[in-house]
């Protein structure tokens, strides 16, 4: 109920969200911002929105490889999207998903510390960041 409230309102809601980077050499701690996903619970959105800049990231590493880091890269848009491709971490509820695809990890592919705000738009708001951060 408080949910379609919400929308019908359009009152702000609480939202999260996280950068997705790749970090060549981990052991440097050198990364590219690729992408940014964001979550509003109340009104269960889940999304992500990547652009991967294949020169800046074998600039950093030329020896990387691209398509398995391009996969890796992939799965948080298969996982934000749910359903029978993202595997069982897809099957589970939004906040578990993104609790999942934002915790600390030491690998190629990884996220930044999780910010919070409010909105009444989350598309919006996924958009400008994905300027801010990533392009």
């Amino acid at each position: 109920m408080q949910i379609i409230l919400l929308k019908k309102l359009n009152m702000p809601s609480v939202f999260e969200y996280a950068i997705i980077r790749v970090v060549p050499k981990v052991e440097r701690e050198e990364f590219v911002n690729v992408g940014v996903i964001l979550y509003c619970g109340p009104l269960q959105y889940l999304k992500t929105k990547i652009e991967v800049n294949q020169a800046r990231i074998a600039a950093f590493c030329k020896e990387i490889e691209l398509p398995e880091v391009l996969e890796y890269i992939q799965a948080f848009e298969r996982i934000c999207s749910g359903g029978k491709e993202s595997g069982p971490i897809g099957k589970l509820p939004i906040a578990e998903r993104f609790r999942w695809l934002t915790a600390t990890r030491s690998t190629i592919v990884q996220t930044s510390k999780v910010h919070p705000g409010i909105t009444d738009n989350p598309q919006e708001v996924l958009e400008r960041l994905f300027q801010q951060h990533v392009l």
